[in-house]
């Protein structure tokens, strides 16, 4: 039981919220005010000055010089940064497929492909009892994408676009998590927030330069738009960055697969939003792989 003292598991938790709170402001910029690259861009434009900020700040204050890290912290923060853009992308467009709750679900398949990835890319092991309980999550995964709306029978009801980007959003969610893991760990710094605060800075100001060209060629004028719209997108900004300074600082904590498995409580926050802010209805169903997915959570916080 005295994991359920350990503070990477605190942090997972209040990530989770924070970014329950960014995407539920998500959703309603891009039912509206913006398209889906201008939702996407408007978390990364107003996290950017606010993080750097924080960063420059607690160097003064503590006296503390710019920690070294190696050449590999670069790919790692780069690749870490394209992919959560891809998958931030991914995930707005689910929410105009699905209701917000289930949306939030298909994006947490991330927590098993997250295992894999972080075997594959930084030798990141799990227990065999862990496993089994992501693997419960996956089931109420495949529970949630299991759409009898849809077209078709069969696998037509589990092979569907919704299932698709949820399942695409996932794999880059994945792959950023493990990249921000490793970035971390190129470091040199004992201090695990300062490391998750440099790591943000140089992220998040690469995506929002990256964005902005990207929607300056595509999207005329949505860059705009989206500097009409801070009114409701800075919160989304400040709510963004502090979900990601969580994220961040329990990665140099602990392997990404157990912080995204702890950080499945998102969904039982996506859930309440949905009905409570949304007024959408939740399905038998949904229940049903909401709730397999919340008994993974509890499992995996009493195994860990």
């Amino acid at each position: 039981m005295t994991g359920l003292m350990e503070p990477w598991i605190f942090i997972s938790v209040a990530a989770a919220a924070f970014q329950t709170l960014r995407f539920m402001l998500q959703k309603h910029l891009s039912m509206g005010a913006l398209s889906t690259g201008g939702a996407t861009f408007a978390r990364f434009i107003y996290s950017m000055p606010v993080v750097v900020t924080l960063v420059g700040s607690y160097l003064a204050l503590t006296g503390t010089a710019l920690p070294e890290f190696s050449a590999r912290f670069w790919f790692y923060a780069l690749t870490g940064g394209l992919s959560q853009i891809l998958a931030t992308w991914l995930v707005v467009a689910l929410f105009r497929q699905r209701n917000f709750a289930v949306g939030i679900t298909f994006k947490k398949t991330e927590v098993i492909q997250t295992a894999l990835v972080g075997f594959i890319v930084l030798g990141d092991r799990v227990s065999l009892s862990a496993l089994m309980a992501i693997t419960l999550g996956l089931i109420g995964v495949l529970v949630l994408a299991d759409n009898p709306a849809g077209r078709g029978r069969g696998a037509g009801r589990l092979i569907n676009r919704a299932a698709g980007l949820g399942l695409a959003s996932g794999a880059f969610f994945a792959l950023s998590a493990v990249a921000y893991r490793g970035a971390t760990l190129e470091i040199a710094s004992a201090d695990a927030l300062l490391r998750a605060g440099v790591t943000l800075a140089v992220v998040t100001t690469s995506q929002a330069i990256g964005m902005a060209l990207w929607l300056s060629w595509r999207e005329g004028g949505e860059v705009g738009r989206v500097l009409a719209a801070w009114r409701t997108a800075m919160w989304m900004g400040i709510t963004g960055m502090l979900g990601s300074l969580c994220w961040f600082t329990a990665f140099t904590l602990q392997s990404a697969a157990y912080v995204f498995a702890v950080g499945q409580v998102e969904v039982i926050f996506s859930m309440l939003a949905s009905v409570m802010f949304f007024r959408e209805r939740i399905a038998g169903r949904e229940m049903l792989g909401i709730g397999l997915l919340s008994a993974s959570i509890l499992g995996l916080i009493l195994i860990v």
